[in-house]
């Protein structure tokens, strides 16, 4: 007879309990966020990255109703801020703005202290932005044949800035040289801004950056741009033709930039995160300010972004074995 009496009330009190657990995700999605959101920007202030992410930052700050703060973590080729977001806790306060980069820099650094692919939560990815080949505008040549020329006349300057060891323009340059039989010093960066300093000012030869950070400086007459890397040509810079347009096979390489969680953040919050995301990125005001800056928004599914890495990881790899690409 007890056990009769007292079974409703077990009943009672799993159901109590089944619904609390089922409850608990959705009380932590309505509380969130609470506090301040971090994007974890992995290359020094004044780069493609750092430009997204406030634009992305300012907007986001509205709809959520908290600051959004740009964290700025250079260094290893952009693998130093992932490292850092990888560890974090999974809450949905900190974010990590990714790139291309990533992809490349699995395949380059031996003894990462992460796994790309498993250790974050692609959210979406904000825009795609072509890289371009640049030079100084006193650099006396006009087309990339003649630098070219110019590099096997003057071994002295035949050097590259990148943005890091396992970067996109890393990878770049290294194929660059392997299509034209010349020999260039790679020279490592922590980020675009102290890049363009040095290009400005002639410490460096060439670079291949996006096209974000260079624009005003081809604008202002001070960067010449001899072509882009992507398999067609940028709305952004219409009369600068392809490599490929230029006589170099092969090249078809533009760079990415996106979202990520580090793993385990609550779906939920995962959720929200991706639909005022996507909603921003797919904003006329936010295409506008894309286009201003040589960027063509995206604003994808987190499942496609995830589809895009693995793909992009499996190429990378192989692009940079047959390239002899290695951490420096």
């Amino acid at each position: 007879m007890t056990s009769t009496t007292f079974h409703p009330r077990r009943r009672a009190l799993q159901v109590i309990a089944i619904s609390l657990t089922a409850l608990g995700s959705g009380v932590m999605a309505q509380e969130w966020p609470s506090k301040p959101v971090s994007l974890v920007v992995p290359f020094a202030p004044g780069g493609t990255t750092d430009v997204l992410a406030r634009a992305l930052g300012e907007r986001l700050s509205r709809v959520l109703g908290q600051p959004v703060i740009i964290e700025s973590k250079p260094g290893a080729g952009a693998t130093i801020g992932a490292d850092y977001v990888a560890k974090a806790k999974p809450d949905g306060y900190t974010l990590l703005v990714g790139a291309v980069h990533h992809t490349i820099a699995t395949s380059v650094y031996k003894n990462l202290g992460y796994d790309f692919q498993k250790d974050f939560v692609p959210l979406t990815t904000i825009a795609m932005v072509p890289n371009v080949l640049v030079v100084n505008a006193s650099t006396p040549v006009k087309d990339v044949a003649e630098l070219v020329s110019y590099i096997k006349s003057h071994p002295d300057k035949a050097n590259f800035g990148s943005n890091g060891n396992g970067t996109a323009q890393h990878l770049i340059g290294a194929q660059f040289q392997g299509n034209t039989g010349i020999s260039l010093t790679h020279i490592a960066y922590k980020g675009s801004g102290p890049l363009a300093t040095d290009l400005l000012g002639g410490q460096i030869l060439m670079s291949f950056d996006t096209i974000t950070p260079v624009l005003p400086h081809i604008k202002a007459g001070k960067l010449k741009p001899l072509a882009v890397t992507t398999a067609a040509r940028s709305p952004a810079l219409p009369d600068v033709p392809t490599l490929e347009q230029a006589g170099l096979k092969g090249f078809d390489i533009g760079t990415w930039f996106g979202v990520l969680a580090p793993a385990q953040t609550p779906k939920e919050v995962v959720a929200r995160l991706q639909s005022e995301m996507i909603k921003i990125i797919q904003s006329a005001e936010f295409r506008k300010r894309m286009e201003e800056i040589g960027a063509d928004p995206v604003g994808d599914t987190g499942a496609r972004m995830a589809q895009r890495i693995s793909a992009e990881t499996e190429k990378f790899g192989k692009l940079v074995r047959d390239a002899n690409v290695k951490a420096e």
